[in-house]
């Protein structure tokens, strides 16, 4: 009768001819020389030849293949993009599956992920249209555009010499030791520092930019109506749904607190900016009872102009008129319109704006 030590002995050779691979592979960098010499060898790499058991039935619940051994992977994984990916699907997938959201925010252009174009309907900032032509931008494209740069034409002979800029920011004068490394003063009555005027290029055509306005409301703390009424409104005649403002300092003339919302603001760009001026320009300022013109000393010397309108003024929006019952008269609010232009001055701003038909009076300011 064999002893259990002899039967262990037994199947531990067994297992461990089976277990071995048939062929192993040989590494060639100079650390491992020693090592792998006694358990290499010269040939390629090939898979495990598979051993047949021994009928012995005490190797009946040994494994063929080794635990240690990993399949073949393939060279190159194949992986679609998400976006692409939803693509190829021809039936849209239930709600409760993956569906392609873009990026909220950009990584850089080694991302493996990055936002679509800004024409792509799958983009974040997709805006549709143009769905019209507009009537002033279409003007300036083909004619006001052109008169600017012929207006402000400034002629250059070839080989004149250009005119330093001169420093406009004051140095310290060393009377003490803090000025060292203290950065320049700015200019001498006035802490910001202005841009200088360029002369009109085709490269740099003043146009119109963007178009903000801004409603207060002060008597909203006590009659939330109010800010309703002025929501109405500001969506009514912009067409964009406008951002409730909130109060930054306490007034306690006015009875306001800080935090409380009391007013609307909206941003215009595009097609929507050059509608508003047109309708502001063409049907709503002509109305205006002894209304001459915007002042000429509007202006921040950068190119932005503003002026006002009342809440009777507003009311002559056509949007307004077509249903003027529907807005309380009282509870029509007021805006603050302000202009933001490409341009560097406030001089090339007014002969922008001039030339759609917005016209200026009193004292000219540059």
């Amino acid at each position: 009768m064999a002893s259990v030590w002899g039967i262990a002995r037994t199947a531990g050779r067994h297992a461990t001819a089976r277990l071995r691979p048939a062929t192993t592979t040989t590494f060639s960098h100079n650390s491992f020389g020693r090592c792998a010499s006694r358990h290499a060898s010269s040939s390629q790499s090939q898979p495990p030849s598979s051993t047949v058991a021994p009928s012995d039935p005490v190797f009946e619940d040994l494994e063929l293949d080794s635990s240690f051994l990993t399949p073949e992977q393939p060279e190159t994984a194949n992986m679609l993009p998400p976006r692409e990916r939803a693509k190829q699907r021809t039936s849209r997938l239930p709600g409760s599956r993956y569906q392609f959201h873009p990026p909220k925010y950009d990584r850089g252009p080694l991302h493996p992920i990055q936002s679509p174009a800004s024409s792509d309907p799958t983009a974040r900032d997709f805006v549709p249209g143009p769905f019209h032509m507009n009537r002033i931008r279409q003007t300036y494209n083909t004619t006001i555009a052109s008169d600017l740069m012929t207006l402000t034409y400034m002629h250059v002979p070839p080989g004149t010499e250009k005119v330093p800029t001169p420093q406009r920011l004051r140095s310290w004068d060393g009377s003490s030791p803090y000025h060292k490394n203290r950065p320049l003063r700015g200019p001498r009555g006035d802490p910001v520092l202005r841009p200088l005027e360029k002369p009109i290029t085709f490269r740099n055509i003043p146009e119109l930019r963007s178009i903000t306005l801004a409603a207060f409301v002060p008597q909203a703390a006590k009659e939330p109506d109010r800010l309703i009424v002025a929501r109405m409104v500001t969506q009514a005649i912009t067409g964009v749904v406008p951002t409730v403002t909130t109060v930054k300092h306490n007034v306690s003339q006015w009875g306001i607190i800080k935090g409380q919302k009391a007013g609307v603001k909206v941003t215009l760009y595009g097609n929507e900016a050059y509608d508003f001026l047109d309708k502001c320009i063409h049907l709503v300022l002509p109305r205006i009872k002894d209304w001459q013109g915007v002042k000429g000393s509007t202006g921040d010397s950068a190119g932005n102009l503003a002026w006002g309108l009342s809440g009777e003024a507003t009311a002559l929006f056509p949007e307004i008129e077509a249903n003027y019952s529907m807005y309380p008269a009282k509870m029509i609010p007021g805006y603050r319109i302000f202009v933001e232009t490409t341009a560097k001055s406030d001089r090339h701003a007014r002969l922008l704006l001039g030339s759609f038909g917005l016209p200026f009076v009193g004292e000219l300011r540059d």
